[in-house]
């Protein structure tokens, strides 16, 4: 037997690297970028900076003997796995590759993906999951789903103290969608991205409906109707970089605070644009990202569910180069209501931030919580209540500003006093009351209104009372629900000396397990 010299060894070396980065091979390599995708290391590649990524578990492969995978070769075993930095950070990744047996996740690439999840968590970094799979390997039995356990476990175990973000770029179906369902933030790609509990053959067999897997489980469905995900965009190399963006908003992990980033804009800058912002017809809508926007650095946000509940937004934003989370009715969408969906978006991003120690800034113009049978009986009471829950339970500091309608329950949810803000300011256009004029005057001057010789016009006279004494924002001030009522082209410097003042805030709660947020 002949002995290889040092020289032969590290050729053998490279020639191993080269076929693991290989994957499937060129053929398979060529097919996935005919469908448009990007390989796994591909993706890496753009994801990180430059030269940093680092593998792990490189020769790994299966390890089973039965079901036809005898002498099958799986390189990487459908998987790459590692570490690397972004923007300057440290952030660990997995990628299944779908060239090496169609990304199927056996007991081995299960293996190494949960040594990344250990390896993050240890480390206080962020881990990202590019998904790409056929789901569970049939080839290896009870083996690979024993392995989905062993993720989702370290899923929810990782759950607010790292952030995890889910990245669909193929299929990712079975069992294996629920740990994207795990993680903070889930993206998609149109076109080649689907996520389904079970696919169109199985639903066709059983029910006997027929749909393809686009409107199934595509990107546009899961996006806009069921909030599955949450970013869509329309290459891998264009969504790749929105997670790059949204990395920059998040801290590494739940005792760290997030980056500050100097955006050059004045913290005293005034906005006279706000001033004109609201319509004279309460009534009428306007767009709430004006507002946004006029108060926050460069008027820059990055905004989460774009899509999805579009009556209330849920963006990250910058004030003096600090992030704040920032929840806000929307009147051009159901009129800002809250309702079942809009409840759900709101409470899981508050309680991310808060996690995150990301401060909370509310907008609110609420007219209430949405009416009708269809919410009742699906439960808007309990999903009303998440918002409740998660505003209480946040710890981090909470202001709130009033911009036009703050009306009974609504107006509680979207982070009063009573609900725990630290600080609560108010436009001069805030309406600040149990329910609205023409609904209060109808009840409360019931008997005036019937007895007038022109009922309508006396119905006008007592809203119009009614508006003056109660529906501004001057009652709630005189109890102190209002720090203060703001003229509008000064809300961006009030609110940095506002959150810059509750830096040091500390707000202890009882000792317990964990709280029983009703789901």
């Amino acid at each position: 037997m002949s002995i290889l010299s040092a020289k032969e060894k590290i050729a053998e070396l490279q020639k191993k690297h080269e076929q693991i980065e290989k994957g499937g091979g060129d053929k398979a390599i060529s097919v996935q970028h005919e469908k448009g995708k990007l390989t796994a290391r591909e993706r890496i590649d753009l994801l990180f900076d430059s030269g940093t990524f680092k593998e792990v578990d490189v020769f790994v492969t299966h390890r089973s003997n039965y079901r036809g995978m005898q002498g099958v070769e799986t390189p990487g075993d459908g998987v790459v796995t590692g570490y690397g930095t972004v923007n300057g950070r440290l952030v660990f990744v997995y990628a299944q590759d779908f060239t090496v047996m169609g990304g199927s996740l056996g007991e081995m690439h299960e293996a190494k993906i949960t040594k990344v999840q250990d390896m993050a968590l240890k480390m206080g970094a962020p881990v990202i999951g590019i998904n790409d799979s056929g789901g569970a390997r049939i080839q290896e039995g009870v083996s690979s789903l024993i392995g989905l356990g062993h993720m989702f476990y370290r899923n929810t175990i990782a759950s607010g103290v790292i952030p995890q973000i889910s990245i669909i770029m193929g299929p990712s179906a079975g069992g294996a969608v629920y740990s994207p369902a795990l993680t903070d933030f889930v993206f998609m790609v149109d076109g080649s991205s689907k996520m389904f509990i079970t696919g169109p053959q199985v639903i066709k067999t059983v029910t006997g409906e027929e749909v393809d897997a686009e409107a199934l489980g595509g990107s546009v469905t899961h996006n806009r109707t069921s909030g599955v995900a949450h970013f869509r965009s329309a290459t891998d190399a264009e969504c790749l970089e929105t997670v790059k963006e949204l990395l920059s908003f998040l801290p590494s992990n739940n005792v760290e605070d997030p980056p500050k980033v100097d955006a050059g804009d004045d913290p005293e800058r005034l906005s006279p644009e706000l001033d004109e912002v609201i319509p004279d017809n309460p009534n009428r809508s306007y767009d709430m990202r004006d507002v946004i926007s006029g108060i926050v650095d460069s008027g820059y946000f990055f905004e989460v569910h774009r899509e999805y509940a579009q009556n209330i937004l849920t963006v990250f934003s910058r004030l003096d180069g600090k992030t704040v989370g920032i929840i806000a009715n929307q009147p051009m969408h159901l009129a800002g209501c809250l309702d079942i969906n809009a409840s759900d978006k709101a409470a899981r991003f508050i309680r991310f931030c808060d996690a995150f120690n990301i401060p909370l800034l509310t907008l609110v113009d609420v007219p209430g919580y949405l009416p009708g049978t269809i919410q009742e009986f699906s439960g808007i009471i309990r999903h009303g209540a998440k918002v409740l829950y998660a505003y209480s339970e946040a710890t981090v500091p909470k202001v709130t500003l009033v911009i036009r309608k703050g009306y009974g329950g609504g107006y509680i949810a979207m982070c009063n006093k009573g609900l725990g803000a630290d600080q609560v300011y108010a436009w001069p256009s805030a309406e600040i009351a149990v329910m609205g004029p023409e609904g209060a005057a109808n009840i409360i001057y019931r008997k005036e209104i019937k007895a007038a010789d022109n009922p309508e016009e006396k119905r006008q006279e007592m809203v119009e009372e009614y508006r003056k004494e109660f529906a501004n924002p001057y009652n709630a001030a005189t109890f102190g629900y209002v720090e203060d009522v703001i003229q509008p082209s000064h809300s961006r410097p009030i609110l940095i000396s506002a959150f810059e003042m509750l830096e040091t805030k500390q707000d202890p709660r009882p000792a317990k397990k964990h709280g029983n947020i009703p789901l």
